[in-house]
């Protein structure tokens, strides 16, 4: 799509994937209470999964524990009115496995967050949908993807 010198275009779930490894924060959307609730956090990409490290006593992870939820993460470039943002869906799931976790304490994110952040979600795509909009010179410039 063209307009004003911009275009838009859809990504596939493979550049999806590679631009939200890029960035270091996301939003988690889940049911709390029946009720969407949206919360900002730190994550890192483990074989195509997103994991995020959380309280385990918290509401965040009870609320997660084998739900459908929604992960937005994006990046906007507000002078040039580009970027991306994509979304994906998944089942959701505590990390139990021993071997595992040690392995996500050494690798996956670290908190951000004060406080004890001892349990690992991690959220499986089941959805992955991406869209970047650009300006021609961007896109004629290869510089699109790195907005």
């Amino acid at each position: 799509m063209d307009f004003n010198g911009t275009t838009l275009e859809q990504l596939s779930r493979g550049e999806c994937l590679r631009l939200v490894g890029q960035v270091p924060l996301g939003r988690i959307v889940y049911t709390r209470q029946a009720l969407p609730a949206v919360e900002l956090v730190n994550f890192t990409l483990d074989d195509g999964d997103i994991i995020i490290r959380t309280d385990a006593s918290g509401k965040l992870a009870a609320a997660t524990r084998g739900a459908v939820v929604a992960f937005e993460a994006d990046s906007v470039d507000t002078a040039t009115h580009a970027g991306w943002s994509v979304t994906i869906v998944g089942l959701s799931r505590a990390v139990t496995d021993d071997e595992e976790i040690r392995r996500l304490e050494q690798t996956g994110p670290a908190p951000w967050a004060p406080g004890e952040r001892d349990h690992f979600i991690r959220i499986s795509p089941t959805i992955v949908n991406g869209r970047r909009i650009a300006t021609q010179r961007q896109m004629g410039d290869g510089n699109a993807s790195s907005v």
